[in-house]
């Protein structure tokens, strides 16, 4: 499974989704995750920058796992997701910004069908209040952005996942540009 995660990542990193150290992808298997490690760059992970963490309790892997291991694990035992990619794509970064709460409603066809509205939800990164907050979100959503920080998007397997992160970024683009040119 660790080079699915792999191969994810350099799709990110490859499409200007992520800076390579930045952003974390995790899979969930039972009562297990793999989640990248901390500082690995996404592009060149090996099965050695990838950690297996428990789903439902910390454990004394979290230490050299993502910061975002507590975000992740919140999803996991909320949603049904079986994926999750987080990056930091600059769009969708800029459109929190500017928003600053709330919701982003595409203006795209693709965006609004399937995506609907893509909330924005205020945290820390790797926070309690984060993970609360993003999890609850996701129950309802199958993306979200972190105000300032980037996407979150879950799937029942990686491209998934992938593939919304890749349609949020788009739909913040076309709002950006639109929004630019209507000023």
């Amino acid at each position: 499974m660790w080079q699915e995660i792999s191969r994810i990542g350099r799709k990110l990193v490859h499409s200007g989704l992520v800076e390579s150290h930045f952003g974390n992808i995790s899979v969930r298997m039972g009562d297990k995750m793999l989640i990248t490690r901390s500082g690995s760059a996404l592009d060149e992970l090996t099965s050695e920058k990838v950690v297996e963490v428990d789903v439902c309790d910390t454990c004394a892997l979290d230490v050299i796992a993502s910061s975002e291991t507590v975000v992740h694990r919140a999803i996991y035992n909320s949603t049904s997701a079986f994926a999750i990619v987080h990056a930091h794509c600059p769009y969708a970064v800029t459109m929190s910004l500017l928003q600053g709460e709330g919701c982003i409603s595409p203006l795209d066809s693709e965006g609004r069908y399937f995506l609907g509205d893509i909330p924005i939800v205020q945290g820390g990164i790797g926070s309690a209040e984060l993970a609360v907050d993003l999890a609850k979100v996701l129950t309802v959503h199958k993306a979200a952005i972190v105000h300032g920080h980037g996407t979150f998007a879950i799937g029942r397997v990686l491209d998934e996942a992938y593939v919304l992160t890749t349609q949020v970024e788009h739909s913040c683009r076309i709002k950006y540009l639109h929004d630019l040119m209507c000023k």
